[in-house]
């Protein structure tokens, strides 16, 4: 019996496509799913089926901005992958209201977590255990959220993706146990003596050219000003974006970086507003220094991160993928995106298409993380 489960279904009817999904996940042995669905469905219908098909089940997941599957790159579809209670131990929980609750209501959230696995894997540590963590890609917290678990988990791995809605920016919901929520994150931690990998890769390099942002809105991300100019006209100029209007793959193929620590982090500008300010998916401030950025070679680097990662755990039998939005789109406009959706299938890839990445204590934009999972028991 697989204790990974991959699956796929594109079935347009939420009734239909979650019998789909579970009659390709379910087993006697399954203790927890997590899926990943097109923010298209009608979410109050599929939320009901889900609970029902996996009743019993831990269920976690969220909405995307495109899928990843057994197939690649996919639209429109709901996928999912199930872990066998034999070979995985799943403790979850929800933090809600994120806009207005306290921190310490996170780190108490973690720290509950981490005292129900104990309980049920006395020997679960940093090189056993990772932890997942899914949240609402339009409540901008990520990083204080972050931040508030990352002190609680120790040196416990984190991975996670932040929820999407194919590019509409209206409303990214998580699920957990068996209904979506808004404003909300879904943490789990993951135990299993099945060798994993937590990574992270990016191809995006700082060409140098620098901006300062002098007028700002940090709560709702917001740039006003660069360079005491009109933010859009200037990161346009600056950045080599073009002519207004800015289109979602121009910000996509000319994204913005941050030095942090000796690294270049992208900061990736979710949209162009009316009156000429910039939305940016990762928090920012005044007086930050942004650099222009430019792609190099997705293919060669995701070759080198599958080949990490085989050195690591072997030919991944699957591979829980977080990969930024902006990552799909340069692939589209580079006509590149058939070439790494089958790099994808052909390392067993199940995740989505992000409005943003955690890896770590970070939240970052126009990476792709994830955990893969090698083929046998290190027990």
């Amino acid at each position: 019996m697989a204790q990974i489960r991959r699956g796929l279904t594109r079935i347009r009817d939420p009734i239909l496509a979650a019998q789909d999904l579970a009659d390709q996940l379910n087993a006697p042995d399954v203790g927890a799913v997590v899926f990943f669905c097109s923010a298209t469905y009608d979410l109050e219908r599929l939320e009901a089926a889900l609970a029902d098909r996996f009743a019993g089940t831990q269920l976690l997941g969220c909405t995307t901005a495109g899928e990843i599957s057994l197939d690649g790159y996919t639209n429109g579809a709901l996928v999912g992958m199930s872990f066998s209670r034999s070979e995985f131990i799943v403790v979850s929980d929800r933090c809600e209201h994120l806009a207005t609750s306290s921190l310490l209501q996170v780190a108490s959230t973690v720290e509950g977590l981490i005292k129900r696995l104990s309980l049920r894997a006395p020997g679960a540590n940093a090189s056993n255990t990772f932890a997942l963590l899914l949240i609402d890609g339009l409540a901008g917290i990520e990083e204080p959220v972050l931040s508030a678990i990352a002190r609680g988990l120790g040196d416990i791995p984190l991975v996670g993706g932040s929820a999407g809605d194919n590019l509409r920016f209206k409303e990214t919901v998580v699920f957990h146990e068996s209904a979506f929520f808004a404003q909300s994150a879904v943490l789990a931690l993951i135990h299993t003596d099945r060798p994993f990998e937590v990574f992270k890769t990016q191809h995006i390099r700082s060409l140098g050219t620098k901006m300062v942002i002098t007028e700002a809105d940090p709560v709702r991300r917001v740039v006003t000003e660069i360079n005491a100019e009109p933010a859009s006209a200037e990161y346009a100029r600056l950045s080599g974006a073009g002519s207004e209007p800015l289109a979602p793959m121009q910000l996509a193929t000319h994204p913005l970086t941050v030095r942090v620590g000796g690294d270049d982090y992208v900061r990736s500008i979710r949209s162009v507003n009316d009156d000429s300010s910039l939305t940016f998916y990762c928090a920012i401030d005044e007086g930050l220094v942004l650099s222009a950025g430019a792609g190099s070679d997705m293919i060669a680097d995701l070759d080198v991160l599958f080949a990490r990662i085989e050195r690591a755990v072997g030919p991944p039998a699957a591979v829980l993928g977080f990969d930024c939005i902006f990552r799909r789109l340069e692939l589209q406009t580079r006509g590149m995106e058939g070439r790494v959706s089958r790099l994808l299938a052909a390392n067993n890839v199940v995740g989505f298409s992000t409005y943003g990445e955690q890896f770590q204590a970070m939240h970052l934009n126009q990476t792709f993380s994830g955990i893969a999972f090698g083929g046998e028991s290190s027990a």
